[in-house]
């Protein structure tokens, strides 16, 4: 008896614990499988007939079926009629919005400062190069210790010559003026000249009654040696050169104007120059001309400014920093430039329509200063853009697959934008078949597209115009080339391709 108690105890326990599993395994199964299926659907997004579907993280891009994201390892999520507001506008809750410090800024109208700082460097006016030679064949006695780089003044000597043709020629004039007959005497002076001999030392032959065996060339000027091509003991012919010197009096500021501000700079512009060497001391300066050459290389142009230097303060191989300072010749649409995203597809911006509305909006934009950007298409004069947490909006955007407004929607007819101002689009190409065409759009089975995160598979896409598909049909092999818009990739091109090239594409 003592051992039967124990035994139906336990024996009752598990009775109970069996009842108990039973009932929670009732309450937790749904009476009707079919409830099992339905719940994540009514949790997904609502009701009603489905438009499309998209992957969030790409929701540029429309699918007419359901299935894995080409994009991301996920499911594509569906879009319903029945969405509620338009796609368009991002609706974000106002006190968020004054919690996030989002701040906006309006779309004005005016021109562009384009202030810019420039390098420089001083150089050698090549103007003042002086060039030393001999008029006559003669041979070298002395040279001056002089090296390239020195700086010799207007008179110093330089050379020590004897000029042969020139000691014969002295002792005729002083033999004629000596018996007398002044005629021959003025020839042979005369002579003397045209064998290059100076005025000055004919005249103290003439003084002295002696002849001058040696002549010292002086510098002409007062500069920087360039180059010494004399050594004493040389033999010169008529018109070597001996020395070259650059005058100091005036230099050089050669400033590099990059490519795309070629036309900012313009002869008989005022710049502001500061030197290195004198900090917080800025000068006016007039450019002289803009060198017609562009440099292959640095893509930039020299502009030259011509700078006093009778002091000599301003030494060749100094530095410069050069103010340019212009603005748009026309009255452009500006907003500020931090409210300007760019993508890597486009480039947008985020308007504040009503209070806590929000709209992506394309836009193509011109130059900036750092400070402003040009508006060329996309916006209206007193439109407010988002200046501060407009990468938040637009993240949420994409999560909500809110798309983008194209930019010629928002446009005004006068800023249609220009091939010079807006980029050359991006076409994305692979091989693939048509399958099917129907009301601007094709159906198409591609390969691995190798510009885009997309494997092969068969899909539909609308057509940039009807005469993409003239003169094709179902079945044809083509040479496939997208572009990407604000609504998803749109087809530019179909070429035929022969048959035999033709891709196999398993969808």
């Amino acid at each position: 008896m003592n051992n039967i108690f124990p035994r139906l105890l336990v024996i009752g326990v598990g009775v109970l614990a069996l009842i108990g599993l039973g009932i929670f395994i009732g309450v937790s199964l749904p009476s009707d499988p079919s409830d099992e299926m339905a719940s994540p659907s009514t949790a997904n997004s609502g009701s009603g007939e489905v438009l499309y579907w998209y992957d969030p993280m790409f929701p540029q891009q429309r699918f007419d079926q359901p299935g894995k994201s080409p994009f991301m390892d996920m499911e594509l999520v569906p879009r319903f009629a029945n969405g509620g507001e338009s796609s368009t506008v991002l609706s974000i809750d106002p006190g968020a919005v004054q919690n996030l410090g989002m701040r906006t800024a309006p779309v004005t109208r005016g021109r562009l400062q384009r202030d810019a700082e420039l390098s420089g460097v001083v150089v050698l006016n090549e103007r003042r190069r002086n060039l030393v030679q001999t008029r006559a064949a003669a041979f070298v006695e002395r040279v001056w210790p002089l090296a390239a780089g020195d700086l010799v003044q207007a008179g110093a000597p330089l050379v020590e010559l004897l000029v042969p043709d020139w000691v014969a020629a002295q002792h005729e004039l002083l033999a004629l003026q000596a018996s007398g007959q002044d005629a021959l005497a003025s020839a042979a002076r005369e002579r003397l000249l045209l064998l290059g001999m100076p005025a000055a030392l004919l005249q103290e032959v003439e003084r002295g009654n002696a002849v001058q065996n040696r002549y010292v060339v002086t510098a002409p000027i007062t500069g920087v040696l360039q180059s010494v091509d004399v050594r004493p003991g040389m033999t010169l012919s008529a018109g070597q050169t001996l020395v070259i010197i650059n005058g100091l009096e005036t230099v050089w500021l050669e400033v590099a104007v990059p490519e795309s501000l070629a036309d900012s700079v313009r002869a008989e512009d005022t710049l502001v120059v500061e030197f290195a060497a004198f900090p917080g001391r800025n000068m006016q300066a007039q450019v002289s001309e803009v060198l017609p050459t562009l440099n292959a290389a640095s893509r930039t142009l020299r502009a030259r400014l011509e700078l006093d230097n009778a002091d000599g303060r301003l030494r060749p191989g100094f530095s410069a920093r050069v103010l340019l300072a212009g603005q748009t010749e026309e009255d452009v649409l500006l907003v500020p430039t931090e409210a300007v995203l760019h993508t890597g597809r486009m480039t947008l911006v985020m308007v504040a329509e009503d209070e806590g509305h929000f709209r992506p909006q394309e836009v193509h934009t011109g130059g900036e200063n750092g400070r402003q950007t040009i508006i060329v298409d996309g916006l209206r004069e007193g439109e407010q853009v988002v200046v501060s947490g407009q990468f938040l909006l637009d993240s949420e955007a994409q999560l909500q697959g809110i798309l983008p407004v194209a930019a010629t929607s928002a446009a005004t007819p006068s800023a249609t934008p220009s091939a010079t101002t807006v980029a050359e689009v991006v076409l994305h190409e692979a091989d693939g078949r048509i399958e099917a065409i129907a009301d601007g759009q094709v159906r198409l089975s591609h390969g691995d597209f190798p510009t885009l995160p997309m494997p092969g598979m068969t899909m539909s896409f609308t057509l940039a115009s009807e005469s993409v598909i003239a003169g094709l049909a179902v079945g044809d092999a083509v040479r496939i080339a997208l572009r990407a818009s604000d609504n998803g990739l749109v087809v530019e091109r179909l070429t035929p391709l022969q048959t035999d090239n033709a891709p196999g594409v398993t969808p």
